[in-house]
């Protein structure tokens, strides 16, 4: 079967923005008095708000009250002091106009907020690129579950044979195959191979990817 479109996820992916996630949320709850370690939180970053504030502190919903706040302040916090330090993948903007010279539809399925992804699009410099993209509004839960990639799919009109994801979490993959869709994972969002063993293919980042293409699950 024929590819005919790519849906691509950007934390971590195409944008190295692991960490800097991760210290948002530490500082947000610390700010609402909850003490979490940055090792508790960097494992469930691919997931979104929804699935890390009840994880974290049980009985807080970031739909409402005290958990609404602290979403809120770490969105705010994320977008004024953590954005500026992030950097584009290795290999982000090529391998984009490599896939759309390929004739391939590109996707964004993330579970960030529109906001936050729109500045995570010019860091990676790919804002250019893209037209169609999802996030957390487009989606009753944000991943493993399968709402935004079903979304991306919905969005794009393709069927989950013809197209591919690229993502860099276990959370990416579960929610992926969940609708039939398969994975190529990038190492350089901090999962190691065992983490992303159910990917169809594992690289660096998507300068390797490139390297590698037309001997690629995606050529």
């Amino acid at each position: 079967m024929t590819l005919q479109g790519v849906i691509l996820d950007i934390d971590g992916t195409l944008v190295l923005s692991n960490d800097a996630h991760a210290e948002a949320w530490v500082e947000a709850f610390k700010k609402f008095g909850h003490q979490i370690e940055f090792e508790q939180v960097r494992p469930m970053i691919g997931m979104g708000g929804d699935k890390i504030i009840p994880k974290l502190v049980p009985g807080l919903s970031s739909e409402e009250g005290e958990g609404k706040k602290l979403a809120d302040y770490r969105k705010e916090l994320f977008l004024n002091k953590y954005a500026s330090t992030i950097t584009p993948a290795n290999g982000a903007r090529e391998l984009l106009l490599k896939m759309q010279d390929e004739g391939l539809r590109l996707v964004v399925a993330s579970s960030a907020k529109s906001e936050e992804l729109s500045v995570l699009l010019k860091i990676a410099e790919i804002d250019d690129l893209l037209e169609e993209t999802t996030t957390s509004s487009d989606a009753d839960s944000s991943k493993p579950d399968p709402d935004i990639v079903k979304a991306a799919l919905n969005k794009s009109q393709l069927q989950p044979d013809r197209v591919i994801m690229l993502g860099d979490t276990p959370y990416d993959i579960e929610s992926a195959n969940a609708v039939g869709v398969d994975v190529i994972a990038f190492r350089c969002g901090g999962f190691d191979d065992n983490q992303l063993a159910k990917a169809i293919a594992i690289y660096d980042d998507p300068a390797e990817l490139l390297a590698q293409y037309d001997h690629s699950p995606i050529s």
